[in-house]
């Protein structure tokens, strides 16, 4: 047992003087060298700033952003139309979760434009099923443009809707203008009857 004792004493010692931090105050620690505090002056460089700018060009780990279909909704400069990844059920799930979150307010649940905020007095926005909307020809590309970057008084979501859920509000927005105008030839055949008994 005194054997037991001495080994697991020597291993505290050991450890001590072997490691970074400054237990027995035998060597400087390796978080108390010789470095500059964010912000601090400095007579080494030129402007007295020992925080130094970006070199030009350089780009963050992640934030490279080369695929511009995910990033921007355009290819080669062009807004596209089409979604840069396939939109699942779980998606439009998702979509719907966030348009309730961020659009319902001025847009409606329905994207008719008569949200809560617009019944309070706000500017109104277009329905996604009138006129104006359907004038302008809104591809997915343009649409999540709109979402990232905002238009007329509406402001752009980039720093609040990660970039998929971008696409997948942009999505649910799509079924909701095809929910307002479809027919009964776009309902499938095995739901027909469900629903003209629904009706009646």
């Amino acid at each position: 047992m005194k054997r037991i004792v001495i080994s697991i004493v020597l291993a505290g010692v050991a450890a001590g003087f072997s490691g970074c931090g400054p237990l027995f105050k035998v060597r400087k620690a390796m978080y108390d060298q010789e470095k500059f505090e964010p912000l601090e002056r400095t007579d080494f460089f030129g402007d007295n700033r020992s925080s130094r700018e970006l070199i030009e060009g350089t780009i963050p780990r992640g934030w490279l952003r080369a695929d511009t279909h995910l990033y921007e909704g355009k290819v080669d400069g062009s807004v596209v139309d089409r979604f840069p990844f396939e939109i699942t059920a779980a998606d439009l799930e998702r979509g719907r979760e966030r348009f309730n979150i961020y659009c319902a307010l001025c847009h409606g649940r329905a994207g008719y434009g008569d949200g809560m905020i617009v019944q309070r007095g706000f500017k109104q926005p277009p329905s996604y099923h009138g006129k104006v909307f359907a004038d302008k020809q809104h591809t997915v590309g343009s649409m999540y443009g709109i979402v990232a970057n905002g238009f007329g008084v509406m402001s752009g979501y980039a720093d609040q809707i990660p970039v998929e859920d971008r696409w997948r509000i942009v999505a649910y927005v799509k079924a909701l203008q095809f929910s307002q105008n479809a027919d009964l030839q776009d309902v499938p055949e095995d739901m027909r009857a469900t629903l003209l008994a629904e009706e009646k």
